[in-house]
């Protein structure tokens, strides 16, 4: 199946502003970049915009998801299932990294240096965050990952295990009451990727279901500023 590239990109940044760092935000199964800023502007009541910081929110092509019995949805990758006691689908999953790496290549041209680059997601958004940085791109500035999992015998992991390098922090949340990408799955893809080198926090949020709530996007604000401070824009210049 020939993969169609990234869909419409939503992007929010100040227009007066110096914008010399990025974070971009990988939507979930069948949702939308522009979906994924509407959810997050709804339980903010605004964007989640910064002064120095441009805002990406990537649409994923749409192809067949085994899940869903093959029919076409916007999918970051496929799964064999919704289980991480599985295979992972790596031929999906590295045709996707190949396109999001063209993603980050035109932040670099555009004059944001790489290691200015977040990128993350809810989900399934997440989990290709982590396979796209831990495994082709450890010099972004962090990761996070917003209820997601990587199954156990990850090509992650087994790409740690061959690395020497400095890895990018992993900033994840997770509700313990998710339905359908349990805590303990999230929980296991943290202690994974602590015991592989990875600096990583773990948020739990009790009670949240598969969902964003306002405290985790407050915390993740906090965190995206802390890893990409204006101060150490301007010096850098």
């Amino acid at each position: 199946i020939a993969l169609q590239s990234i869909g419409v990109l939503a992007i929010v940044f100040f227009l007066n502003a110096q914008n010399n760092s990025c974070c971009t935000l990988l939507c979930d199964t069948g949702d939308t970049g522009q979906g994924a800023r509407t959810w997050i502007k709804q339980i903010l009541s605004q964007d989640m915009v910064f002064q120095h910081i441009k805002v990406i929110y990537p649409t994923a092509p749409a192809r067949p998801y085994t899940p869903m019995k093959g029919a076409f949805s916007t999918v970051w990758f496929d799964r064999y299932k919704i289980s991480n006691d599985c295979p992972e689908h790596i031929e999906s999953i590295d045709s996707m990294c190949r396109g999001l790496t063209d993603l980050i290549n035109d932040e670099i041209k555009n004059g944001i240096a790489k290691n200015r680059i977040l990128i993350g997601g809810f989900s399934m958004g997440g989990g290709m965050a982590m396979h796209l940085a831990y495994r082709f791109h450890q010099d972004l500035a962090g990761v996070f990952a917003l209820s997601s999992f990587l199954n156990k015998d990850s090509a992650v992991y087994q790409a740690l295990k061959r690395n020497d390098s400095v890895l990018p922090e992993l900033f994840q949340c997770h509700g313990t009451a998710d339905e359908l990408v349990l805590y303990s799955w999230g929980e296991e893809t943290n202690k994974m990727l602590k015991s592989l080198g990875v600096s990583t926090s773990l948020h739990t949020f009790p009670n949240l279901n598969h969902e964003l709530s306002r405290t985790e996007i407050e915390k993740l604000k906090t965190w995206i500023v802390k890893k990409l401070p204006a101060e150490a824009a301007k010096t850098s210049e």
